[in-house]
Parts: C-alpha cells; structure tokens; sequence
C-alpha cells in the first residue's frame, strides 16, 4: 500500500511541476532546481548555486541550533544515543523537500512541498498545511539563520482525492511564483509560456 500511495504521490507532483515550470511568465528568472526527483539537501549543497546562498559549514552549525528541539522518534532512538550531533547533523541533510525554485535576482528561495488527503474533512487543508510546515521548518529556519540576505518561503499544494487541487488556493499559490494559468470550467489548465 505504501508503494502505491508514494508512486502515486510522485506522479501527481511530477506531472504539477513540469506543469509549473513550462507555465513561467517569459520574465521569469526562477529556475526550478531537480524536477525529475526529490533532492536531498545533501545532493542540493553540492551544487556550486546553493553554496552561494551559504556555506555547509553555516546551514550545519545553523541546521543543528533548530534539530536538536525536534524530538527524537522512538524508532530512530538507537541512532541517536549513538552520536547524537551526527543524528542531528544526519537528520538535516537528509531531509527532502518536493521542489525548490529559485529566484537569484530577488534572492528567494521556495520550497515546494505535496501533500496529499482524502479531503473528507472541512479542515483537510488546514491539516496539511500544518503537517508540510512542520516538515520542512528546520530547513526554512536554518536558511534564514545562515543567509540573512536571502528570503525563504515555502508553498505547500494540497491535493485531494486523484489530485484535484482548490481552486483558489491553487491559484495564490501559483501567484506566488508568477505563473500564468486560466480557469476554464471546474479545472485548473496552465498556459504555455
């Protein structure tokens, strides 16, 4: 079941990113970083662009004031009580957003990230947008900590039931990152840039 639910996780976000990126306005200066594949934040920080927002050294000394307030899960309690800088220092760079895009002329940085729900209930956005912030607030924060020139957002897309998405917070998020994209009927269809 997991397989299934992780297969049809990435299809949907590979089919909306790909959709994002080719919907650029033709002014766009982002640059959607890995769309084929999550990245860690290891395999990001080997790439010279993201060196240049801050060192690895920073983001670790930065990343491991923020991971040691996150509580330990009982199943990765051995790694921890082995060494538990590297657990902290493992936890961080190992940690995989959806998506990143960034704006070297506006000096942001996004962080893309999927979630998806059977939306049965009235609160499901709200679930999961809470669930995806608490994911991925370590990185935003040591980020913002280690490079105080840049500016960090994170847009969470939450999906429903066979990737039907809400149409207006779809949108704002779309807004965000300056991608056009028309309403046509219930759908939501992006314009070729």
């Amino acid at each position: 079941m997991a397989t299934t639910v992780t297969a049809a996780h990435h299809f949907i976000w590979r089919h909306l990113y790909a959709s994002m990126q080719a919907a650029q306005t033709p002014a766009s200066k982002l640059r959607f970083v890995s769309p084929n594949k999550e990245s860690s934040m290891n395999t990001l920080w080997q790439e010279q662009e993201f060196e240049q927002i801050c060192s690895r050294e920073l983001l670790t000394e930065k990343a491991a004031d923020i991971e040691t307030r996150i509580a330990v899960k009982e199943h990765e309690r051995e790694r921890y009580d082995f060494d538990p800088t590297m657990f902290y220092e493992n936890l961080f760079w190992n940690r995989r957003p959806d998506g990143i895009v960034i704006n070297k002329n506006h000096r942001t940085l996004y962080i893309l990230e999927l979630k998806r729900s059977s939306d049965r209930k009235e609160d499901f956005l709200r679930v999961k947008e809470d669930k995806a912030n608490k994911q991925h607030k370590s990185i935003i924060e040591a980020l913002k900590a280690a490079a105080p020139g840049w500016t960090f957002q994170q847009i969470n897309v939450v999906a429903g039931r066979r990737g039907a998405v809400l149409d207006d917070d779809f949108y704002n998020k779309l807004e965000k990152l300056n991608i056009q994209m028309y309403k046509q009927g219930k759908g939501t269809r992006f314009v070729d840039a």
